[in-house]
């Protein structure tokens, strides 16, 4: 496993990180199956681990409080999420500071997560949704200056909405923002025009998420690709937005080096970018685990594959399915 130092915390964290949204609420998840992934990601170097009150009304921050206190050993750098106080993913442009983020929430979420996680302090802590339309707003600031001040939060980093990434911009100029997470995959490349330079302009980290376009990037989606009932998918793979993803991953497969697979060249595009450092897949498999740990180590897609995969760039907008 490779390293990068995080931003302004000066963490080295793990290339690959771990995300842990599917851990908790989705269906066939085997618990059993994911606490052996969990220490097999540790045993492999994986020291970065991405949570949320969200998933599973806190369940997953618990599951990720316990691996910590099994690992007493080890230095594991963790993030979790403050959910929007409507509960409503993503956020709106309409959406008020007050309806989303009010003082009271942010406080009182935060200290829900130290009880789920078992801690005293949180290592990052994030607004799970954000609008850049709240950046001056002095509400959302005392709060984080207090939970600081009280030695409850270390950092604080915000989670973009999907393809939005220009939505925070005037957010990151106030340098009270230590990270950001966003979609950044071989689609969803417009994190690179804006957002990343001003990240690294101001030194924040970067976390890259949804590196397999929540599937399209391994390969394994069909146009007959059927979820099973209450799973997330099955919302977001409706008919027009499955279609077109299995035909762009068609359009990638000849690219493809042998003996690579489709998910392990995804990633490597994405750890090619010096500007991420992290990427957190969601992992609910060992062999998840292994297949996307093998892919930091240092060794960097040819140049010319590079430059082919940029012409895969697919440009899009919210709408009512993309959540």
């Amino acid at each position: 496993m490779e390293y990068r130092k995080f931003g302004r915390t000066n963490w080295q964290i793990s290339e690959i990180g771990y995300g842990m949204w599917g851990l908790a609420g989705w269906k066939e998840t085997d618990d059993a199956e994911v606490s052996k992934a969990l220490d097999r990601a540790i045993e492999l170097g994986c020291n970065f681990f991405d949570t949320a009150w969200g998933y599973g009304a806190g369940v997953s921050e618990q599951i990720l409080g316990n691996l910590m206190r099994q690992h007493t050993d080890k230095r594991l750098h963790f993030a979790t999420k403050i959910p929007p106080k409507n509960f409503k993913w993503p956020s709106k442009a309409n959406y008020t500071l007050d309806e989303c983020f009010p003082a009271s929430h942010i406080v009182e979420y935060t200290e829900r997560s130290l009880k789920n996680l078992n801690v005293d302090c949180i290592d990052l802590q994030q607004f799970h949704v954000w609008e850049d339309s709240w950046a001056h707003h002095e509400e959302w600031k005392k709060a984080i200056e207090k939970l600081k001040a009280e030695g409850k939060i270390k950092h604080i980093g915000i989670s973009v909405n999907r393809w939005e990434p220009d939505n925070v911009l005037n957010t990151l100029k106030t340098g009270l923002i230590d990270s950001v997470q966003v979609i950044y995959n071989i689609f969803d490349q417009n994190p690179g025009d804006n957002l990343f330079p001003l990240c690294r302009e101001l030194n924040v980290g970067l976390i890259a998420r949804v590196p397999f376009d929540e599937g399209t990037l391994t390969g394994l989606l069909t146009k007959d690709t059927v979820f099973p009932e209450g799973d997330w998918r099955a919302t977001y793979f409706v008919p027009e937005n499955l279609n077109a993803c299995v035909d762009r991953a068609e359009a990638l497969r000849p690219l493809i080096p042998n003996p690579m697979t489709m998910a392990e060249m995804a990633l490597r595009f994405i750890l090619c970018n010096e500007d991420v450092h992290t990427i957190i897949p969601g992992m609910r498999r060992i062999k998840h685990v292994e297949a996307n740990c093998k892919a930091s180590d240092g060794k960097k897609l040819a140049s010319s594959l590079q430059k082919e995969l940029k012409g895969h760039r697919w440009d899009r907008t919210p709408t009512k399915w993309s959540q």
